[in-house]
């Protein structure tokens, strides 16, 4: 103290903030609402949007607003600065009651979080009046019923699902250890039954857990998106969806649980833990309990935080194959949120790459259904990529010309139906018939114009052949000769890269559907070149499961099964297919795979046809 004045000095840890900017996002702005000028800010984050939180420039102004980024590495200073607090106080030994208060803190706050309102005043009252202990804990119940069920007991506890901290800091446990303390002496199958779906446990529980595991959980989620978004060079074809779905979840609570749930299954079910496994499937109904009630909400339902989640769900429906149904209503769900969203809502961000990225599997849908698809619309084609957020590559421009097939699918739906009824006289019938071949043999040309533009003429090259030796346990294809009914084994196709790969696999499968329906007199697809078609697809899945990074192989999904379809029972074709299921199943722990994907049937008893 000198002259009545103090000298402060700066503490080196704290981190200086920049100023943030004056005016608040456009958004905010537009919507009246509080903005706390981070990009993006919170109200931004809550509503749905992220990704549409844009800041006007201010002349003159050297403020800017404060990025997530500096936001976040603001908070991993304070945490380290708190970390190293704590490290303090446990050396000498003045903590422990700091931390045993933090426990009882959690403990009350788990309790309060997930308890109904008049719980939760008694809570409040007990605490304000400085009873000790709890009088009501929370009892799991089933995830499908309405109501949650609670019992009384007589002695504190914190709920069992919860990993006090006191016990992680004091141990200095690895992240690894975080799950194992959640498992109990027994790993058998009863073990799985007990904290399975089925035995009623409730989501909120393990949602505690998850909360309480962050470390544990983000490397489930790293684990999770390295399989399902790996980084691959734009020739592999783009896979950079859920990676940047990831990187949003932060700031929806619905996306963080959706990413746990698929994540900790995904997990779990790779490394054949049923505990883990069984940690991240009860997390499910909360999850989609959560999401359809987003779906009713007009301004909710067309957020981009709804369409990730519907996108992770079917991911989840990929991995578990809860039921025989999930896979194809989680896909029907996510087309008709697409058509309800509108394409202008599909130009930016996230909501771009989703569509985008996954379009093969939305337009698989429509083939599926077997009616016309909104996707053909002109603007579906052109609005989605007007803003420039990414071209359309050779994928793209397949697409465009499979979106019409579903419509010639329902044509010859209705024309079969109507021969059957008689409803239609023998003129209109006529009529009706010639249209209709009209319209297979205008699209089949420009699929054979496509092909000569973009696959002849391909950059890198056209497919090649080479011997198959049966590389890395991978089944050896064998085919017919359909003139001697002699079997061999054919050459495989090899690429110059996965996306080429791709491209041909959905090309064959639109033209083998398409070519289910072709009846013309003259001109039509032989049953030769249908099954040159198939095992088009069978000679490509060597390259594509051995090179493609994580679990690509999905996007192969749809046109395996079209190949199997294509093929007569007992035969080696399907022999092979089987192999190849079961390998998928394994080495990238999907259950579709292993069950042949008959959702994604395009035969009018498809289930995706009949919801």
């Amino acid at each position: 103290m000198v002259g009545g004045t103090q000298q402060f000095v700066p503490d080196s840890r704290v981190r200086k903030t920049p100023n943030r900017q004056s005016r608040s996002c456009k958004v905010c702005r537009l919507r009246k609402v509080k903005c706390d000028r981070v990009k993006p800010c919170h109200a931004c984050c809550a509503h749905g949007y992220p990704s549409k939180c844009v800041y006007e420039h201010v002349p003159d102004e050297e403020a800017r607003p404060i990025s997530q980024a500096e936001e976040i590495r603001n908070l991993r200073a304070e945490i380290r600065d708190l970390r190293g607090r704590i490290d303090d106080k446990q050396d000498d030994g003045s903590g422990t009651q700091d931390l045993q208060r933090l426990d009882r803190l959690e403990s009350l706050f788990e309790s309060i979080r997930s308890a109904p309102s008049p719980l939760v005043d008694d809570l409040v009252h007990d605490i304000r009046t400085a009873h000790v202990g709890l009088k009501k804990d929370l009892v799991p119940v089933g995830p499908w019923e309405g109501r949650e069920a609670y019992e009384s007991y007589d002695y504190p506890s914190p709920p069992s699902s919860t990993l006090p901290v006191r016990n992680r800091l004091l141990t200095n446990s690895p992240v690894e250890d975080d799950f194992n303390n959640l498992q109990g002496d027994d790993d058998d199958d009863s073990d799985f039954e007990r904290t399975s779906l089925s035995s009623g446990s409730d989501s909120s529980g393990t949602i505690s857990v998850m909360s309480m595991q962050r470390p544990a959980v983000d490397v489930f989620v790293e684990r999770f998106v390295d399989a399902f978004s790996p980084e691959v060079d734009i020739k592999s074809g783009k896979a950079g969806a859920l990676r940047a779905a990831a990187g949003i979840r932060m700031f929806s609570p619905l996306i963080t649980d959706a990413f746990e749930a698929v994540s900790v299954a995904f997990f779990g079910r790779s490394v054949q833990n049923k505990q883990i496994e069984a940690s991240g499937f009860r997390l499910y109904p909360r999850v989609l309990r959560a999401l359809q009630d987003a779906l009713v909400d007009p301004e909710k339902s067309k957020s981009e935080s709804t369409l990730v989640t519907v996108t992770l769900l079917l991911a989840f429906e990929s991995v578990e194959r809860t039921t025989q149904s999930g896979v194809s209503a989680h896909v029907r769900g996510a087309v008709r949120l697409i058509e309800h969203r509108g394409p202008e809502n599909h130009m930016y961000g996230v909501e771009h790459l989703l569509f985008t990225e996954l379009r093969p599997y939305w337009i698989g849908a429509a083939l599926a259904a077997r009616q016309p698809s909104f996707l053909a619309r002109e603007d579906w084609k052109t609005i989605p990529w007007s803003a420039g957020t990414t071209q359309k590559d050779i994928l793209h421009h397949l697409l465009d010309l499979a979106t019409s097939v579903p419509g010639l699918l329902a044509a010859s739906d209705a024309f079969k139906e109507a021969q059957i009824t008689s409803v239609m006289g023998a003129q209109e019938m006529a009529v009706k018939q010639s249209t209709f071949w009209n319209g297979i043999r205008e699209l089949t040309a420009r699929f054979y114009k496509w092909y000569e533009d973009w696959v002849v003429a391909y950059p890198d090259g056209p497919p090649q052949e080479a011997e198959q030796h049966g590389d890395q346990g991978f089944p050896i294809f064998q085919r017919r000769d359909l003139r001697t009914g002699a079997t061999f084994i054919p050459t495989r196709f090899t690429y110059p890269n996965l996306l080429l790969a791709q491209t041909m696999c959905v090309y064959y499968a639109v033209r083998l559907i398409l070519s289910s329906i072709d009846d013309r007199p003259d001109d039509r697809v032989s049953p030769m070149e249908q099954y040159d078609l198939g095992c088009g697809i069978c000679r490509s899945l060597e390259f594509y499961i051995l090179t493609a990074p994580g679990n690509m192989i999905n996007r192969l999904a749809f046109p395996t099964r079209v190949a199997w379809e294509a093929f007569p029972d007992g035969g080696p074709e399907r022999r092979f297919m089987v192999e190849v299921f079961q390998l998928v199943e394994k080495r990238h722990a999907l259950g579709l795979w292993g069950s042949s994907m008959p959702e994604l049937s395009t035969k009018g008893s498809s289930p995706l046809n009949t919801g």
